[in-house]
């Protein structure tokens, strides 16, 4: 048996797994084909070898990325919200989040359409959350939006900065460039000068590297969200956590805490918030002694706990960080830190389940893309510099997000950035409007009609079958 589980569940698990690699899948050979668009239509690599040199940066980049950005998505949707003691509401919202975004993303794709799975995926995930508050006997959006405002805004700044910053950069070029090479056209089937080559083979590179380190990880949290709430008992806390460790920091939050508390004033807002999570870090530092029992719901109270202190601890270091001495931010930090690694963590054979699927998706596929950027969206041909311009803002853009633990998506800043390397060139009459009306629709749509999706199945699985 797989994780203790009976054979039906096993089954169930395995299926939402397979449903999240072939979301992997698909984001592979949907986003990355950015990427390899530039080196192919300036004939710096032939295409498969562009695609495999391309894959391969894309697992290293799943690999080395960290889990900043996974854990964005876990808590975008808090699961711990919307899964009870029926696994069949877990399947729920398992189908309802995949299954629309893998129909968008595969409809787009179709069609030829740059589309963001990093839009899609939010989409899905708030729209199951906005679905979740309208059942019966709900209480409140299953959603946390203060982290859904900050992942909306990265995606929304995202395109913008692309465009604008390309066109910037094509103009310094010019402006410290002697030489007209760079930004000559191709000449069908010439192979680029050398110096030119590596240029553009390192921001291939970078792109490729970043965008597995910012959407492969994307795909780590839909898996963390499957695990959570399939076999919450095995994956609801980090099992290589010391255990002596998080209870210790628990106890000395607080103390830390109650410290605070007695040093303000008695009757004001911060004496009272602090003996509050005083408390209730007490509370959390004895539900620690259950989880060796191995009692069945424990650890998942648990994880409910420390997801929900640790935001109230947040708004607290917020509401009152000018009040607090640097001692005091410091080991509130510090002891938070501690307890965070019970809840934020990823199994290792996640990251190479997801870092193969997003790498070999790259390898299949990207020729509807690459087209699309390579002869859609100007109606130039690509050259050196709109190429290497558009993927060294695209590559700063998704390390920077990947940073700061953003979602951002690689086909939006990098399409944009192609776009702002045309104008930059000739104009807007340099672009070819109506593929990117197309962008821009698709874009405007992505949003409203995945939320919608997703929402709709949630509620009617909900409802009828689960």
């Amino acid at each position: 048996m797989i994780f203790g589980l009976e054979s039906w569940l096993a089954g169930t698990l395995f299926l939402c797994l397979l449903a999240a690699i072939v979301f992997e899948f698909i984001n592979g050979f949907h986003d990355t084909a950015n990427a390899v668009a530039t080196v192919i239509y300036t004939n710096t690599l032939k295409p498969w070898t562009a695609v495999v040199w391309s894959g391969l940066w894309n697992i290293a980049g799943v690999l080395a990325g960290g889990i900043g950005v996974a854990m964005g998505i876990v808590y975008l949707l808090p699961v711990e919200l919307l899964v009870d003691q029926q696994v069949n509401h877990a399947v729920a919202m398992i189908i309802a989040l995949l299954g629309s975004s893998i129909a968008w993303n595969f409809s787009t794709w179709y069609l030829g359409i740059p589309c963001s799975s990093s839009h899609t995926l939010v989409a899905a995930i708030l729209g199951v959350g906005v679905a979740h508050s309208i059942l019966p006997g709900a209480s409140g959006t299953a959603v946390n939006w203060d982290k859904a405002i900050e992942v909306g805004s990265s995606l929304l700044i995202s395109p913008f900065f692309g465009f604008a910053f390309t066109i910037l950069l094509m103009f310094i070029l010019r402006w410290f460039t002697k030489g007209k090479k760079l930004f000559e056209e191709p000449k069908k089937k010439e192979v680029p000068p050398l110096w030119i080559r590596a240029i553009l083979v390192f921001t291939c590179t970078s792109v490729s590297f970043f965008h597995g380190s910012n959407d492969g990880q994307k795909g780590v949290g839909v898996i963390m969200l499957i695990l959570i709430g399939l076999v919450p008992l095995q994956f609801a806390l980090n099992p290589q956590m010391k255990l002596p460790d998080v209870k210790s920091a628990s106890t000395h939050l607080a103390t830390e805490l109650s410290e605070i508390a007695a040093q303000s004033s008695a009757s004001s807002p911060r004496a009272a918030e602090a003996a509050l999570l005083s408390s209730r870090f007490t509370l959390l530092a004895r539900q620690l002694d259950d989880i060796p029992n191995n009692v069945a719901n424990s650890k998942f109270e648990v994880r409910k706990v420390i997801i929900t202190e640790r935001r109230n601890l947040d708004r607290f270091e917020k509401n009152h960080k000018f009040d607090l001495t640097t001692a005091q931010k410091k080991n509130l930090s510090f002891h938070k830190k501690t307890i965070v690694s019970a809840t934020d963590y990823v199994p290792f054979w996640v990251l190479i389940m997801v870092s193969l699927s997003l790498g070999t998706g790259t390898m299949v596929g990207w020729k509807r893309i690459v087209v699309t950027i390579g002869e859609k969206i100007g109606k130039q041909h690509l050259t050196y510099a709109q190429g290497a311009s558009a993927e060294i803002v695209a590559a700063s853009t998704i390390g920077m997000s990947t940073f700061l633990g953003l979602p951002v998506s690689t086909t939006q800043v990098l399409s944009s950035g192609i776009a702002g390397s045309m104008v930059a060139s000739k104009g807007l009459k340099n672009l070819q409007m109506g593929t990117v009306k197309n962008m821009a629709i698709a874009w405007l749509l992505t949003f409203p009609v995945v939320f919608m999706l997703a929402g709709t199945l949630f509620y009617l699985l909900r409802e009828f079958w689960a």
